[in-house]
């Protein structure tokens, strides 16, 4: 049997789990009939499926467990939470590739350069180890670059790109760094005392983005959209902590629990006639000026 039979068929045993859980011979006969469908020989035996079961985990982080009372095979998805469902959305598009020898003709890609995705390994060991590390990193506004040396604490993302949350040893101060824009780094032997109970949900729970609230206190924040807008931010909403307030055939009402930062304003320009800042003040006469300096533009 190849190796790409058996990486296939692991997709198709998560496949079939993600719906609903199964008996082994629920499994084996969706097994048989994708075997016929792509001309692969994918049935297996009950002990080569709980081989596949322990490959799975270690190879997905996808744990499958078996009932003893219902006699059937399910996913637990208790212990990652959200992390949990970015594995399976990685995974569901690893394993849509694996079926297309040639999938540059049926999928068209967002050009981007790299994310710095190669130094999550080497970040998250140096995190979860507390080691301090050196890098050189160039910020987006200066053509200088610099040496950072740094006791990482976390990894954030933000639309589509990654984040080191990391206290600069130079200041003391916790900030955050672009993977994409960090190059050469060393993880060095020597170990630091993480801050005390710091939690990266916790430090960013009032915030958009990846401006840190830098001990100022959260706002609250009234948006209102108008219909089609408002759909969008119904299906996704812009922070955990959205709440409607009111909701109609013509607009959206929501209120926010924020601290207003330079990445919310930016999120709020985004959607241009579309919404209005219904509260606080300070936050209106923000938008105010800017939609008056982008006018003079013109």
């Amino acid at each position: 049997m190849s190796k790409r039979e058996a990486i296939l068929r692991y997709g198709l045993i998560i496949k079939k789990l993600r719906k609903h859980s199964a008996t082994f011979k629920e499994i084996s006969d969706f097994l048989a009939f994708e075997s016929e469908l792509h001309a692969y020989n994918f049935n297996i035996s009950k002990r080569t499926f709980h081989r596949d079961i322990d490959d799975i985990r270690v190879i997905y982080n996808i744990d499958i467990q078996y009932d003893m009372s219902l006699k059937v095979y399910f996913i637990d998805y208790e212990e990652k939470g959200d992390a949990n469902q970015r594995l399976i959305e990685a995974f569901d598009t690893l394993n849509a590739f694996s079926f297309l020898d040639n999938y540059s003709r049926y999928i068209s890609f967002e050009k981007r350069n790299s994310q710095g995705t190669e130094n999550l390994h080497g970040l998250l060991h140096a995190i979860k180890n507390s080691l301090n590390i050196k890098f050189i990193y160039k910020k987006y506004w200066e053509n200088e670059q610099s040496l950072r040396k740094c006791e990482p604490l976390a990894l954030k993302e933000f639309k589509n790109r990654w984040y080191l949350i990391a206290k600069d040893i130079k200041d003391d101060i916790i900030k955050s760094f672009a993977l994409d824009r960090i190059h050469n780094i060393e993880i060095t032997n020597k170990h630091f005392t993480p801050p005390r109970n710091f939690d990266v949900n916790e430090y960013y729970k009032y915030t958009f983005g990846i401006i840190g609230s830098h001990g100022k206190k959260p706002e609250e924040i009234i948006l209102s959209f108008n219909l089609i807008q408002g759909k969008y931010i119904k299906s996704l909403p812009l922070h955990e902590t959205q709440k409607i307030i009111t909701d109609t055939e013509e607009k959206l009402d929501i209120s926010l629990k924020l601290v207003i930062t330079y990445d919310f304003i930016m999120e709020i320009l985004s959607f241009g006639e579309n919404v209005k800042v219904i509260k606080p003040a300070n936050l209106i006469n923000e938008m105010k000026n800017i939609y008056i300096n982008c006018l003079k533009q013109y």
